[in-house]
């Protein structure tokens, strides 16, 4: 099931979500390849990859982690860049400073709950000022070329569910889709995803709207196209050390078969690989340290789990990584 935002056609309507201190380069091949291992294997990975949000005002100070952050594979393409801020003009600049990069479509975050972004007015706090969204959207959409997306919330709070009027406000200013989390700000991640809203924004713009919260399964992804008429299915927390749902996804739309979860042989493999990647592009120091997290995913659910992830906090080199994924 094919999706086009703007002028850009994704082969398949699923997308990895934007997910802060995860969708590093690493994390996002092994999304788009699925666990196949092959490069080749495109066609079972995520439809769009989103990288992490990263500052419009850290890309004007030229501070040297965003370079990192917006470094993108070409195997990895189509790609989402996200942007975050609040000034429409600095925004509006920093588009179209970094059009020319390899990235496919720009998105604007105005959901991430976190209070060090809310508390100065950006993301999901955006959300309760309508004016200030259509300024945004209006001057970015007008300074570059490439489709602008943006991503919000149910609405900042229960009092202020206003996702129905952002879309639309969106829409009206330039934006080509709108990707909508079914909870508020105040509920951050917990509670169940109001997949209503989602259905509102739908049935409110003609642009497409991808649809997040709550997919952790194939029949939850086609459940929430059936409920929603949703365009696009967004998965964030649910692929965490688990890239495989995406392929699952897709061979449960093409067939209505549902695959095998992957043994412990092909999760023990993966952990490797994605080890070897992540040292290969932070080094050992920090790769070594970021994989601690991806190796408790990994395993979560799995005999001694907990032990694994006790020892895992110990492991300084990939060797040590290697021997205790060897005792699993």
């Amino acid at each position: 099931m094919s999706l086009k935002i703007g002028n850009v056609t994704l082969e398949n309507n699923l997308i990895l979500a934007p997910m802060a201190g995860v969708t590093d380069l690493p994390f996002r091949l092994l999304c788009k390849e699925q666990g196949c291992g092959l490069l080749l294997c495109k066609e079972q990975g995520a439809g769009l990859i989103c990288t992490e949000m990263i500052s419009a005002k850290a890309i004007y100070f030229k501070n040297k982690n965003t370079e990192t952050l917006m470094e993108i594979d070409e195997r990895e393409r189509p790609v989402s860049l996200q942007l975050f801020g609040s000034d429409p003009d600095l925004m509006a600049e920093i588009a179209r400073q970094i059009e020319p990069r390899n990235f496919d479509i720009l998105d604007i975050n105005m959901g991430c709950p976190v209070p060090k972004v809310v508390n100065n007015g950006e993301g999901s706090a955006l959300m309760k000022n309508p004016r200030l969204v259509h300024e945004i959207v209006s001057k970015v959409s007008k300074a570059i070329e490439k489709p602008l997306t943006i991503k919000i919330r149910k609405g900042f709070a229960e009092d202020c569910v206003n996702a129905v009027e952002i879309a639309k406000i969106a829409e009206d200013a330039g934006a080509a889709a709108v990707a909508v989390h079914g909870r508020t700000r105040e509920q951050y991640y917990a509670g169940n995803a109001d997949w209503d809203i989602i259905r509102k924004v739908k049935e409110a713009v003609s642009i497409p709207v991808i649809g997040n919260g709550d997919v952790d399964s194939p029949q939850k992804a086609e459940a929430l196209v059936r409920e929603t008429g949703c365009d696009g299915i967004m998965i964030g927390r649910a692929v965490q050390g688990n890239s495989w749902l995406f392929s699952q996804i897709l061979h449960y739309q093409k067939t209505g078969e549902l695959l095998p979860k992957p043994g412990m042989e092909e999760v023990k493999e993966m952990i490797l690989r994605h080890a070897k990647m992540q040292l290969e592009y932070k080094g050992n120091y920090t790769g070594m340290r970021e994989m601690r997290k991806h190796v408790a995913w990994y395993t979560t659910g799995m005999p001694h789990s907990a032990s694994v992830r006790r020892m895992v906090n110990e492991v300084e080199s990939y060797e040590q990584l290697e021997e205790l994924v060897g005792r699993m």
